[in-house]
């Protein structure tokens, strides 16, 4: 294939990417798809923020499944194997009743979690082969399309959640077929780029950020056997379940600083633009001034977050809380194109995949996290106590992160 040709091509592969990430992202609107079942059933906050710790836990392992099966099978298959799952899961869902909690738990947790996890891996890693040159770029458009799914899609199902012809069952099982016919369709077009193509090399940058090291291509077993990764998947890991946990109670969180119902709707979309905007903006900030300097601003861009959200607890002030939220959205936006970057910087592309797949089960630890967080909310009866703990565990993860060198 002539050069010219992939340029032009790589570029509607990464809108179908984007397309894509855009509607599996819906996952992290639970704080909206929670709804039903909290009022209908009146099924416990606790009950219901298990699910969504275990749907992070099955999340990471569709991820690794994903790196796996995509070597194997390719990723047209693993897509429209990721469809069926999915399909499954939300049609599933749409279809439970008063006592059937634990199949909410294989629904949407098991089921749909798995097959967006296999599809969020097949994805980036296709796409992003198509840019060795501009891979914060990349990963910054594919991540912000799952981002901001939350507020162009989560608003939508929050309406036909109200809708006299729809209801909650019906908008499951169409988010279900939609989602089903969104990634078989991209499963017939995205390709992995062959042998013959030609893709612009990566430009080498000499600035004062960048980290002079030989790097090499480590094997997943490898970088397990390395220190440096530890301290880098705990440090993620304590980042990341900040937003992980303002994602699970968004809604409730504004609530409870007297918010009116529509409003509390709204910044939880809100909180998914910050989310787009932060993993976009530190793809940008990745390619200009490096691993290092994205990582040290992501941690303390958590801290800030996690410091206004308990501030705006303890003084009851909904403007504190909504400029939180928004720092919350950006930090934990941050989050995977922090992740991608040190695990690619640090352990070369040959095995990317898979490692990749293996650094982001730090998101099950993270969701652990934001369990434990909803535990101490529903213990204490207020929101003090978990960003507190949050608090703590961000400036923890600054102490890792200046810890971390070269493998």
């Amino acid at each position: 294939m002539k050069t010219g040709n992939s340029l032009a091509v790589r570029w509607i592969y990464l809108a179908v990417g984007v397309f894509t990430m855009l509607f599996s992202g819906v996952l992290y609107a639970w704080s909206i798809l929670k709804i039903p079942f909290k009022e209908v059933f009146a099924w416990s906050d606790s009950a219901l923020a298990y699910n969504f710790t275990l749907t992070m836990c099955f999340f990471c392992l569709g991820a690794f499944a994903g790196s796996l099966v995509c070597k194997k099978i390719g990723p047209k298959i693993s897509l429209v194997l990721s469809g069926i799952l999915v399909g499954l899961g939300f049609a599933g869902t749409g279809l439970l009743n008063e006592g059937q909690l634990f199949w909410l738990y294989i629904t949407y947790a098991i089921l749909a979690g798995s097959g967006i996890g296999i599809a969020y891996n097949v994805v980036v890693s296709t796409v992003s082969a198509w840019f060795p040159d501009r891979r914060g770029l990349c990963s910054g458009c594919l991540m912000m399309g799952f981002g901001i799914s939350t507020l162009l899609l989560g608003n939508v199902v929050s309406k036909l959640f109200e809708h006299p012809a729809m209801g909650w069952d019906k908008t499951y099982i169409l988010l279900g077929i939609t989602l089903a016919v969104v990634l078989v369709l991209s499963a017939w077009i995205l390709r992995l780029p062959t042998a013959g193509v030609k893709l612009p090399a990566p430009e080498k940058k000499k600035n004062a950020a960048e980290e002079t090291f030989e790097r090499k291509d480590f094997s997943t077993v490898e970088m397990l056997k390395s220190f440096t990764f530890w301290r880098a998947f705990v440090c993620m890991a304590f980042i990341t379940a900040v937003g992980n946990s303002v994602i699970s109670f968004a809604r409730d969180l504004v609530l409870s600083v007297d918010a009116a119902p529509a409003l509390a709707t709204t910044m939880v979309g809100v909180l998914a633009v910050f989310n787009g905007l932060g993993r976009i903006l530190t793809g940008a900030v990745y390619d200009v001034l490096g691993r290092r300097v994205t990582m040290m601003s992501a941690n303390v861009l958590t801290i800030i977050a996690a410091g206004t959200t308990l501030l705006a607890v303890l003084f009851h002030s909904l403007p504190v809380c909504i400029a939180g939220l928004c720092l919350t959205g950006m930090s934990y936006g941050s989050c995977p194109t922090v992740t991608s970057a040190f695990t690619s910087s640090f352990y070369g592309q040959k095995y990317f995949a898979t490692n990749y797949s293996i650094t982001n089960f730090n998101l099950i630890a993270a969701a652990f996290i934001a369990g434990y967080s909803n535990t101490l909310f529903i213990t204490s009866g207020s929101y003090t106590a978990p960003f507190i703990m949050l608090l703590i565990l961000s400036v923890c993860a600054l102490g890792l992160n200046c810890s971390i060198r070269r493998p």
